[in-house]
């Protein structure tokens, strides 16, 4: 059984978006939808953006893995930055800059 895995997301990720990975529901989804994880394995997801009628496709790289076979419900799934992606999206603020 995989005990945990940490999952890297590019760091441009908006704050919306990190709650949106760091929800119970998207974390079960995972779980759901990965047989297992291999350190180095890419994917993405997407997360629902709303009322826009969109979605918000996130990447994601295995960055470690702890345990062997299968994922099950108890796998934690933990997140890290991963640098140097060219990743936009998500409810970013932006800041406007004054006269």
């Amino acid at each position: 059984m995989i005990t945990r895995v940490v999952l890297s997301h590019p760091a441009e990720l908006s704050a919306w978006g990190r709650m949106q990975i760091d929800t119970k529901h998207f974390r079960a989804w995972l779980r759901r939808t990965h047989d297992t994880f291999e350190v180095g394995d890419e994917f993405e997801e997407f997360a629902d953006v709303g009322c826009c009628g969109d979605a918000l496709h996130i990447p994601f790289v295995v960055e470690a893995v702890e345990g062997e076979g299968e994922v099950t419900r108890e796998t934690d799934i933990a997140y890290t930055e991963r640098e140097g992606c060219d990743f936009a999206g998500g409810w970013r603020v932006q800041s406007k800059a004054g006269p």
